[in-house]
């Protein structure tokens, strides 16, 4: 069996100084680098994944709660840039599913391209009770520019 080698970290005199078992540490220890912490959020925006099923139906309990709908809520659907933006109107003609699921139809989905299996971003915005729907073509995109910014250069 091969004991492990672990540096001294138990001062040792040499000369008038002191010096710790590691690599070229003098005496005073110097303070770790902290991490910076995050600036607190500033929106109260609730995200949620989740997958459309062959019924165009999605669900995130979390992210309608966060906007207040309960089953039955008529909603309006419209698509803005390639997402969807969802609100509740008392004259909608589509509305959240007994089970609590949102429900887009398929002309909605084809325009987005969303097809079964697909995982959508849901962003509920409370203040303004407007849910965004993300497409994954859309999130491709969103993830490409930042990675890009990022990491310099184009990635596409």
């Amino acid at each position: 069996m091969i004991k492990p080698v672990v540096p001294s970290t138990t001062p040792v005199r040499q000369g008038n100084q002191s010096v710790t078992g590691r690599s070229g540490a003098t005496g005073a220890r110097r303070a770790l680098p902290l991490p910076a912490i995050p600036e607190p959020r500033s929106r109260d925006a609730v995200y949620g994944l989740a997958a459309v099923d062959s019924r165009g139906r999605v669900a995130d309990h979390a992210v309608l709660r966060a906007l207040g709908w309960t089953p039955g809520t008529r909603l309006a659907i419209r698509e803005t840039h390639h997402l969807l933006i969802i609100q509740t109107d008392s004259h909608g003609v589509f509305r959240v599913t007994k089970q609590g699921h949102l429900r887009l139809p398929a002309p909605v989905r084809h325009c987005c391209d969303l097809r079964p299996g697909d995982r959508v971003l849901l962003t509920a915005e409370p203040a303004r009770g407007v849910l965004v729907v993300h497409p994954p073509a859309v999130l491709d995109d969103m993830v490409a520019d930042c990675h890009s910014r990022l990491l310099g250069g184009d990635l596409a």
